[in-house]
């Protein structure tokens, strides 16, 4: 039998919902395909002059995709990203964390072209579709940013390498490249600026910290205060002291509006700890590992204690009366027996008094808490 495909719940429903409204959409453009007019789904894809009666597609329209090329990189951009962030964040804020990286930028494109429309008058801004996994994309690789921030991919065979937090930058560049096509629409370069935006800001200020059992870290701990996930780490060295210098005036704005909170020094801290929070089973695993070795290290002294007790017993122990059993024969010599004294030890032990087969099991961070 082939291996099994093991896909998390969430990653395997936007797969699923993904190729669904693909084909549908596909099969409606089929149908009504004229070489005069452009077809639109207002009640599948998000726009602007047409669907604001349609409110769920504020949502839909981000697992809708128009050609085949764009339905290939989302599929596979959803099952890897997806996997991995699914089971480091666990089901329930992968699913928020989807939520809102996907309902933020298309409302904020769609007032902007809302915006556009008001100040050119052109209809061609309210008629355009928002669609696709862009906002997606784009998050993945926010995410992986703070993840790994310090990971170097090598394209290429080796002639080129760059960092993670580089590519969301490279992907902007990318999708604006693919607008001047009829591949992508012009709102595709507004929903991937909206989704850098939005997933950041996210992480950085909002997102729950799963807490590491072995440190006195904060249960409540949010966003991630390290400097490897500043805002300027996205951008080449000449131009991040300029992005720090917009980017907090921003931030004081943000604070002064109540939209951001200032991070606490428990929270800098933390963050400069770790590079990256730990992820919840990592910490869960420590915390039984460490809790493991202590009941070893008990067990192991209270068998030790048990063993010498019954050693030093047998050693003081009076021997037992020799009996003198009469045969049957009165003629015949007395037999003298006299039982054999057999002293077993549950366990072995060796001339420093240490326990044969005594388990030690000093996870990291232990030795030196044990020796102090």
């Amino acid at each position: 039998m082939p291996p099994r495909i093991n896909i998390p719940p969430v990653t395997r429903i936007l797969l699923v919902v993904l190729a669904l409204q693909s084909v549908l959409s596909a099969a409606i453009r089929y149908r009504q395909w004229t070489a005069h007019s452009e077809i639109v789904i207002p009640y599948l894809n998000l726009i602007p002059q047409l669907s604001i009666v349609y409110p769920w597609t504020f949502l839909t329209t981000t697992l809708v995709e128009s050609n085949i090329f764009t339905l290939s990189i989302a599929c596979a951009t959803l099952y890897h990203g997806g996997r991995y962030l699914e089971r480091a964040w666990s089901s329930r804020e992968f699913g928020k964390f989807l939520l809102i990286t996907a309902l933020v930028p298309n409302t904020l494109c769609f007032g902007t072209m809302v915006t556009f429309f008001a100040f050119t008058g052109n209809d061609r801004w309210t008629l355009m579709t928002i669609a696709g996994t862009i906002p997606f994309q784009i998050s993945f690789l926010v995410a992986f940013s703070q993840l790994v921030p310090a990971h170097t991919v090598t394209l290429f065979r080796g002639i080129l390498s760059l960092r993670v937090p580089r590519f969301p930058l490279l992907y902007i560049g990318l999708v604006a490249l693919l607008c001047l096509t009829p591949m992508l629409a012009s709102a595709s370069f507004f929903l991937a600026v909206y989704g850098l935006l939005t997933s950041w800001t996210y992480l950085r200020f909002y997102k729950p910290v799963f807490p590491d059992l072995d440190t006195s870290q904060q249960a409540s701990l949010r966003g991630d205060a390290s400097d490897t996930f500043a805002f300027a780490e996205f951008f080449p060295g000449p131009a991040r002291p300029f992005v720090e210098s917009i980017s907090s005036q921003i931030f004081n704005v943000l604070v002064a509006m109540r939209l951001c909170a200032p991070f606490t020094a428990a929270d800098i801290s933390a963050a400069r700890g770790e590079s990256t929070f730990v992820p919840r089973a990592g910490s869960a695993r420590a915390e039984a590992d460490r809790r493991r070795a202590i009941a070893l290290k008990a067990l192991d002294q209270r068998l030790h204690a048990a063993t010498a007790g019954s050693a030093s017993r047998a050693q003081t122990a009076p021997a037992p009366p020799v009996v003198q059993t009469p045969l049957p024969s009165a003629s015949g010599p007395t037999v003298q027996t006299q039982p054999n004294v057999t002293t077993q030890n549950p366990m072995t032990t060796t001339q420093t008094g240490a326990l044969l087969g005594e388990t030690s099991y000093n996870p990291d961070g232990d030795d030196s808490r044990n020796n102090a």
